[in-house]
């Protein structure tokens, strides 16, 4: 699979969308129905990001799943989610693993009203959900990079479809969020793209957010948050960089990482 880098503007879009299953370190997205809508907050908007867009050897049509291969059970799911989601060597050279180095099983992030993420076990219909963070040590002039990953299986389409749904809808309720203690995002605006919609070939849904990361009252850093869904199971990358690194940079980072989860989605869903 090859994703393209497409420039996307967010600065004026609006929109709403529609469901109510929570995430962050994991992903959200919006139903090919609803997807179209793009959603934008208050506050600074980065003027121009880029999300993943490109097409897979069969561009006319998105993947389908072998249904004998889609897992049904959480043991299934979590066997998944654990060979998709990225680990420290699959971002690149000197990349390491944070602490922690990855969520604890059986839960994922949900966004509370006071718009910070914590994780609790996971809610019925989801089977299992994995992220990792990983790292990239400030070199050379350049500040570090910070790299998150994430794979969610759901027991149902409609289930990875709303989570896609709840990320348009956060960036409306809380523009500003708490990942952990010492860190916030601020300015956020996102865009939702199904299948098909402005080139986007890869996946049968897909969420961009763009914001402002700052970490213990430190400068604002140009941070993304780029989310796909492929059937039952949802992937996300989290972008973050210092000083030296270009957007153009961070962009690329996080389509390639997001591309190299969807394929291998696909490699262990396919028929024979």
């Amino acid at each position: 699979m090859t994703l393209l880098v497409a420039g996307t503007l967010l600065t004026g879009c609006s929109g709403q969308a529609t469901g109510n299953a929570p995430e962050r370190e994991n992903t959200s997205a919006v139903a090919p129905s609803s997807a179209s809508s793009a959603t934008a907050s208050a506050g600074d908007s980065p003027s121009t990001t880029a999300t993943p867009s490109g097409a897979s050897s069969a561009a006319s049509t998105v993947f389908t799943p072998d249904a004998s291969l889609v897992p049904k059970t959480s043991k299934d799911g979590r066997r998944l989610a654990d060979a998709v989601v990225l680990a420290p060597v699959d971002w690149g050279r000197g990349y390491a693993a944070r602490t922690p180095a990855a969520s604890t099983p059986g839960t994922w992030a949900v966004l509370g009203e006071d718009c910070r993420w914590e994780r609790e076990k996971l809610p019925r219909g989801v089977l299992a959900s994995t992220s990792r963070y990983s790292r990239l040590a400030a070199v050379g002039g350049r500040g570090a990079v910070t790299v998150t990953a994430v794979a969610t299986v759901h027991g149902s389409a409609l289930g990875a479809d709303e989570q896609l749904s709840t990320t348009l809808e956060e960036v409306l309720r809380c523009p500003e969020q708490r990942p952990r203690s010492a860190e916030r995002i601020t300015g956020l605006m996102s865009l939702g793209t199904p299948f098909g919609a402005r080139e986007q070939q890869y996946a049968d849904d897909s969420v961009l957010e763009a914001g402002t990361y700052a970490e213990n009252g430190g400068a604002g850093q140009p941070y993304r948050w780029m989310v796909a869904r492929l059937g039952t199971v949802v992937v996300a990358v989290s972008v973050t960089g210092g000083a030296g690194n270009t957007e153009q940079e961070l962009n690329e980072l996080g389509s390639k990482a997001l591309a190299k989860m969807l394929t291998r989605i696909e490699q262990r869903l396919k028929g024979k």
